[in-house]
């Protein structure tokens, strides 16, 4: 007698938070339903719930995502190099232009969050835990402790800067050169 064995999927939840994101990516956020989004990739709302418990807990786990994605780059570029800030700088920015199509996402879900939306507080705790990792490395690279956390807190606020410009200009080089700016005055001569 054979017996059929069905393979569930071990990681049910991811796969659906990346059809989301995929979905979010291509059509943004706006005021799509949990239904709407569930008919467009191919689940039930009845699962979007079950895994995120409502919408802002899906995009509280979008946010969740893409800080933890964000630091997983950061790690591999540092480790990958550890004798060369400017380089991995240069690297960490090439990286996130390439990943630039979920930059608008982001964008969408920050205006939100600064007015206390469910998913603010991942954004604090990605952005806090942004700093205090480049802060690490920095300080790992020769810089006090204190110009580290600001020099990572500059480097948030032009990454986030040169990717809104590029995202409304589109003009790659334009935001380049902004980085690059910032890199050549931070290191000069490395």
């Amino acid at each position: 007698m054979c017996t059929i064995r069905f393979m569930r999927n071990p990681r049910p939840r991811e796969d659906l938070l990346e059809k989301a994101i995929a979905y979010f990516v291509a059509h943004g956020v706006g005021d799509t339903s949990l239904r709407t989004l569930a008919a467009e990739i191919g689940t039930s709302h009845r699962m979007l719930i079950y895994h995120f418990g409502s919408r802002e807990g899906l995009l509280t786990a979008i946010v969740s995502s893409f800080w933890h994605g964000q630091q997983a780059v950061l790690d591999e570029l540092t480790s990958a190099d550890p004798g060369d800030p400017r380089g991995n700088a240069w690297r960490m920015w090439e990286v996130m232009v390439e990943g630039s199509a979920i930059t608008p996402l982001v964008f969408e879900l920050s205006a939100p969050a600064m007015q206390e939306a469910p998913w603010t507080e991942s954004f604090r705790e990605g952005t806090a835990a942004w700093v205090r990792q480049i802060g690490a490395h920095l300080v790992a690279y020769g810089e006090p402790p204190a110009r580290a956390e600001a020099l990572a807190r500059a480097a948030m606020a032009v990454v986030r800067g040169a990717l809104w410009e590029l995202a409304i200009t589109g003009d790659r080089a334009a935001a380049d050169l902004a980085v690059r700016t910032v890199l050549d005055e931070t290191w000069p001569g490395r």
